[in-house]
């Protein structure tokens, strides 16, 4: 292209700058195309780079913000410190370990099946898309959602609503990592620790980040070489076992707008959580902090897997309706001094006087 001569149309991309730009660089292209700009003035093609580059820059430092913000949520530590697969800190629990044997002396089958069932959310309103991380974060006395957990039935099929979402952990007899999604009709087996990482193998990435976000195997063991069975031992599962994670959506189109994608990870976490004794029970409602840390969690998933979103988008989470609010951070959270907002909203279930019987 010719250059554009300081008045915009056809221009040229210095080589060094669209290098830098697809190696990730951005510091590096944008200030390549400023040099470029400010020696041939503006023009299209260098409007457009730096576009291109400031865009996925503000991306990046925000995604570094949110793993940071998590990281130093209270209880999410450990994840990130832990190096070696042989050092994880939980246990699964008694309860899902198979038994030695089955009545007639020869191998049992596999553990208890651990299961949770998730609604999924739906925003009455949502301020204008004011969840969203860029807005809550930056202007936090505007961000405002009302947000409703829902459970879904067919009319004329199902008796009544129930949770659309659901995902079910249990120990198996073989050392392997085993992903399966229902409603997708794919399964995976895993057998090392980068295998996990590896979020765009197959469409099972989700699942991928939901065993990272849940603690199963944490982020922190991110680049380790070592073999899964080396995470079931230290785990304290019997020798030969591993693990079988399995998830339904059942009957929801792609686009319905419930936030299926975070809900589904909030379920992975949930079960994870319980699972290696990160709750104060394997069955039952979740405390309002352990909602928090799974919510927590499930953002730093939706990040993993590249999806980014907002803050109300875990709250099917917490049942009922809700008014959820962004709130700028104090001197004990992690985003202070460095945004005007917190990455984790406060969550206020409306009360019967607040929000009548028959609006359930």
């Amino acid at each position: 292209s010719s250059s554009g001569g300081g008045g915009g149309g056809a221009g040229k991309i210095p080589p060094e700058g669209h290098s830098s730009l697809l190696s990730r660089n951005f510091e590096s292209a944008i200030d390549a195309f400023l040099r470029a700009q400010s020696i041939d003035g503006p023009s299209d093609a260098i409007s457009s780079a730096l576009a291109s580059a400031y865009y996925q820059s503000a991306f990046e430092t925000l995604g570094d913000q949110v793993r940071k913000s998590v990281r130093d949520y209270e209880g999410n530590k450990w994840m990130f410190e832990l190096s070696e697969a042989g050092d994880h800190p939980r246990r699964i629990e008694d309860g899902l370990l198979p038994p030695d044997s089955d009545s007639h002396g020869g191998e049992a089958g596999p553990g208890r099946a651990l299961r949770e069932k998730t609604p999924v959310r739906m925003d009455l309103s949502h301020s204008g898309w004011s969840d969203i991380f860029f807005l809550g974060m930056d202007h936090p006395s505007g961000a405002r959602v009302l947000n409703v957990s829902v459970d879904l039935a067919v009319r004329g099929v199902h008796p009544s609503p129930r949770p659309p979402i659901e995902s079910t952990l249990r120990v198996v007899r073989e050392p392997v990592l085993r992903l399966t999604s229902v409603d997708l009709r794919c399964r995976a087996e895993l057998t090392r620790v980068e295998e996990v990482f590896d979020f765009a193998a197959d469409y099972l990435g989700l699942l991928r980040a939901g065993i990272v976000a849940g603690g199963i195997v944490p982020p922190g063991l991110e680049g380790c070489s070592a073999p899964l069975t080396d995470v079931f031992d230290a785990l304290g599962l019997p020798p030969g076992c591993g693990l079988h994670l399995t998830t339904s959506v059942n009957g929801i189109p792609k686009g319905s707008r419930l936030a299926v994608s975070t809900n589904l990870l909030g379920s992975i976490i949930a079960v994870s959580m319980r699972a290696t004794g990160q709750t104060s029970s394997l069955e039952g409602d979740l405390s309002e902090e352990e909602r928090r840390t799974a919510a927590a969690r499930a953002i730093l998933g939706e990040w993993l897997g590249g999806s980014g979103g907002g803050w109300q988008d875990s709250g099917g989470l917490w049942p009922g309706i809700k008014l959820i609010r962004a709130v700028e951070p104090t001197p004990r959270d992690p985003e202070w001094g460095v945004s005007r907002g917190r990455l984790l909203p406060v969550h206020h279930r409306l009360t019967e006087k607040e929000a009548p019987p028959g609006l359930r």
